[in-house]
Formats: structure tokens, C-alpha cells, sequence
């Protein structure tokens, strides 16, 4: 797969679906920066990023986080999204900002707590009937910081029971998408740590039930395409969240960190099926605290289809070949080539054959849209986390 002709039809595969979170003011624990034109409502976030599917053509739908992107109609936001060419994509729940959540969520020992914490998911799912969306995003922040403070099986018991109350209510077309994540809030355990826990607990409701796989939310070294395989060969691996870590979950520009590790991954996502399966979400969960938003979300598309489109040229054929044989130096040489191949050109004319700019971020900073939303925001309370 040499050539455009070969590879335009893999390319037109992919969609990456956008975190409307991602267009307001985010980062840190110690500050959050705000910029001129940021978003002040969701219909100004998924305005922004329309943006970036119409320069990329690669983000037609958009991601909302409630209670973060609550309306009083989602019908009227949903055609709003539809008039500017996108769609609406999963709904994420948030259940770690109350102060009733302070000790959990779904895990907490007091039932009022966990039925409040049920109910929004209920009201998630009640969002997601109206706005179209198929998935309901979980990420919990349950846990404990010191040994003996809760009882772990409890919790995981607790938690179990909740996640099928919830699961009862998702419709034949939707699904529950349960994300893990190694330490913090939480730093003795997290209930959901890691992608074994979060595939017992999945595996316990049903099929419409599956894997959230964030890049970001492991321990150091550890091999996260195997996990990508192991995943998609249990038929769980439900979507990503794409994102970018020096450290821990750095939430930066994918690929920024480490483009061979992204690389990897999608090369596993390819040979086990997950790419152009709608089963599987590519979606990016990143801040931008220091650069501005949408170039960023452009960036981080390009960085996906920069590295999809490496992978895809990966000589299938010559790689099975040396494996077979055992010649280790021949079977990375295979593999190391299609990664070090320079695809910007054959993207530049991809991109030009589909009516699209050549150069993305170029033409997105010449339309002038930074300066117009910085002109026209003036006033209202800028979105954002509020660390």
C-alpha cells in the first residue's frame, strides 16, 4: 500500500470523534489559563469544533460531558451541531466534582449517595435518547487513600450492583463504555484501576458493555498496544481516549510524548480488527492549558491519521514472512520502514483530492475564526473546569 490510490480508502475510514471539554479552559491542579474567545455554553464549544472537522474532515461528531454541557433542549442542541456539519457522540458522566462525592460515587457505602450517583447516569441515558448519541462514558474517581479506610471488596461489590442498575437501562443500540485509570483522585486504590478490573466488571453485565482504553491512565513501561490486542481479541476494547503522557495523565496533544507508542497502537487496532469498526471509538480526552484550543484539536487529529497512515503502509506480507523465519532484525526492519516513512506529502494530497486544505492548521489560522470568537465573546462566564 504505496500509493494514494491504495490508501485513500483506509483513510476514509477513520473518524475521531472530539471532547467538547477540550475547547474550554483546562489544566492543572494549581491554574487554569484563560484565553480570549473561549467557549462560554456547549453550542460555542461544538461551534469550535466544527471547526476542526472542517479543515481535517476527520471529527464529525463531538463528545458532551454532563453536567458540564447540560441545555434545556438537547433536540435544539443536537440540530445545532447538525447544522454545522457534525454530530453528537458520547455522553460522559461526572460523578467526582459534587461534595457528596467525596469518598465515591458509585462505590460510596451510603445509599443516598449511590442512588444520586445512579440517578445522574439514569439521567445520562435519558440525555443520550435524545441527542442520538450509542455510548454512555463512565470514569470513576472512586477509591481510597489509605490502607484500611474502606473495605475493597465492598466496594467493588457495590460498584457492581450499581453498573447493573445503570446497565438495565441502556438501550438495544447503546452501550455502557467503562473507563479505568491507575491513581488520582485516589492514591491507595482507585476502584477501577486498571483494564483487567474494568473488563471483570464489563464482562459481568453483558455484550453491550466494553472497555474505555484512555492512553494516558497507566503505570510507566507499561505496554499498552498489548493490552489494545488483548482487548480487541476479548471483543471488549469499546474506544479510546487519545491523548499524550510525559509522566502520568499529562492529557497532551497525542503522539506529542512518544509517536512510536501511538504508532504501535494503531498498528494493533489494525491487525486485530478495530480499525474502521464502529465498534471501536477513536476519540480524543486531552486539556489544552497553555496552547489555543482548536489548533490543538487539529494537531491532535493530524498526529492520529499521521500515524493510522504509517501503520497502514506496514508490508504485511514481508513481516509475516521474517516471523515465520525468526529473523528478528528483518521483522522489526519491516516494522521500523513504514514508521519512518514521511506520509505528510501523501496526506497533503489526500487532502486536496477530498476538497480539503492541504495544510490544515494553515488555512484554519488564515480564516481569521480566532480573531472573530475573541471580538464576539465578550462577557458570560468562560467554560471550564474551575481548578
Amino acid at each position: 500500500m504505496t500509493n494514494l490510490a491504495a490508501l485513500a480508502p483506509e483513510l476514509d475510514k477513520q473518524a475521531i470523534e472530539l471532547p467538547s471539554w477540550a475547547f474550554g479552559n483546562s489544566g492543572t491542579r494549581f491554574r487554569v489559563f484563560s484565553t480570549p474567545g473561549t467557549p462560554r455554553d456547549p453550542f460555542e464549544k461544538i461551534a469550535d469544533a466544527a471547526q476542526v472537522h472542517k479543515y481535517t474532515g476527520l471529527a464529525p461528531t463531538v463528545a458532551l460531558h454532563i453536567p458540564w454541557d447540560k441545555v434545556d433542549d438537547y433536540s435544539v442542541l443536537r440540530k445545532h451541531a447538525e447544522d454545522l456539519g457534525v454530530a453528537l457522540g458520547t455522553i460522559n458522566s461526572n460523578t467526582f466534582q459534587d461534595e457528596d462525592y467525596k469518598l465515591g460515587s458509585l462505590a460510596h457505602r451510603d445509599d443516598r449517595i449511590r442512588r444520586k450517583a445512579i440517578d445522574h447516569h439514569l439521567e445520562c441515558i435519558d440525555i443520550m435518547d435524545a441527542t442520538g448519541s450509542r455510548d454512555l462514558k463512565i470514569w470513576l474517581a472512586d477509591g481510597t487513600n489509605y490502607a484500611g479506610q474502606d473495605e475493597m471488596r465492598g466496594r467493588q461489590d457495590r460498584m457492581h450492583e450499581s453498573l447493573q442498575e445503570i446497565y438495565a437501562r441502556i438501550g438495544e443500540n447503546q452501550r455502557l463504555v467503562l473507563e479505568y485509570k491507575i491513581f488520582e483522585p485516589a492514591f491507595y486504590h482507585m476502584d477501577v484501576p486498571d483494564w483487567g478490573t474494568s473488563y471483570a466488571q464489563v464482562a459481568a453485565l453483558g455484550e453491550r458493555a466494553t472497555v474505555c482504553l484512555d492512553t494516558g491512565h497507566h503505570a510507566p513501561s507499561t505496554n499498552i498496544e498489548f493490552i489494545v490486542m488483548q482487548l480487541l481479541r476479548l471483543g471488549k476494547l469499546g474506544s479510546f481516549d487519545f491523548n499524550s503522557r510525559n509522566y502520568a495523565d499529562d492529557d497532551l496533544i497525542v503522539g506529542a510524548a512518544d509517536p512510536f507508542q501511538l504508532f504501535r497502537i494503531i498498528n494493533e487496532v489494525i491487525v486485530g480488527g478495530g480499525y474502521g469498526n464502529p465498534d471501536v471509538a477513536f476519540m480524543l480526552d486531552q486539556c489544552h492549558n497553555i496552547e489555543d484550543k482548536i489548533p490543538g484539536q487539529i494537531r491532535s487529529v493530524l498526529n492520529v491519521q499521521e500515524m493510522t497512515a504509517r501503520a497502514l503502509l506496514i508490508d504485511r506480507e514481508a513481516l509475516e514472512a521474517a516471523q515465520i523465519a525468526g529473523d528478528v532484525l528483518a521483522a522489526n526492519s519491516v516494522f521500523m520502514d513504514a514508521f519512518y516513512t514521511d506520509v505528510r506529502p501523501l496526506l497533503a494530497e489526500y487532502r486536496a483530492a477530498k476538497g480539503l486544505p492541504e495544510d490544515p492548521t494553515a488555512a484554519f489560522l488564515a480564516s481569521g475564526y480566532l480573531a472573530q470568537i475573541a471580538a464576539d465573546r465578550v462577557g458570560g462566564t468562560q467554560a471550564g473546569w474551575g481548578a
